[in-house]
């Protein structure tokens, strides 16, 4: 017989056990038809589960990553109140990232800020409800190369970024600009945060 591993309940440690991942989020809406089709648009996603009030949506192994409840009498958003600031998606390469902008642009969907963070690129979107979604890819290949920008001088200095244009991106990368010089922050001193409201 195999030993049944037993779980001490009574040593509770120094920190709280961490999860495995984060599975979900769960938004609900008062313009639930507009919202299942952005983000099945938004996401490339596929339906799980839905009605005329719950959308379960995913893109990949998870049961679902966005869920949707319809609630007619919910208010509009209000960009000044305290809350949840967005959502980040990665992807694994900077064209890919650029790929889906192209698609979502072709389906109406465009993003509201392009930022090259410093540890990400980044491009930030807007759901109908005017939730904020950030589609991003790695710049750096480490999580220790990432840190060490992070402590540098230049992040304490700036740790907004510097924005880009994404289809100037497109065009240096159709003309051989390797990723690792694209991704690279162009530094441009001390900014505030953008106004996206």
């Amino acid at each position: 017989m195999g030993s049944i591993e037993q779980t001490d309940f009574d040593n509770v440690g120094t920190k709280v056990l961490s999860p495995s991942t984060l599975a979900h989020v769960v938004l609900r809406t008062g313009k639930f038809k507009e919202m299942v089709d952005f983000y099945l648009n938004f996401l490339g996603g596929t339906v799980t589960y839905g009605n005329d009030f719950l959308s379960f949506i995913t893109y990949d192994e998870e049961h679902h990553r966005i869920a949707l409840i319809g609630i007619p009498d919910t208010g509009p958003k209000v960009p000044t109140s305290a809350g949840l600031e967005h959502v980040a998606f990665t992807f694994p390469t900077l064209s890919a990232l650029l790929l889906a902008y192209r698609q979502r642009k072709a389906r109406g969907i465009s993003p509201v800020w392009c930022v090259n963070h410093g540890p990400t690129t980044s491009m930030y979107y807007k759901d109908p409800d005017g939730n904020m979604l950030e589609t991003q890819v790695d710049n750096f290949d480490t999580n220790e190369a990432a840190n060490d920008f992070m402590t540098s001088k230049y992040f304490a200095e700036n740790p907004i970024g510097t924005d880009f244009d994404a289809e100037e991106l497109i065009q240096k990368i159709k003309h051989g600009v390797p990723d690792a010089e694209l991704k690279k922050r162009v530094e441009i001193g001390p900014r505030g945060l953008p106004n996206l409201a």
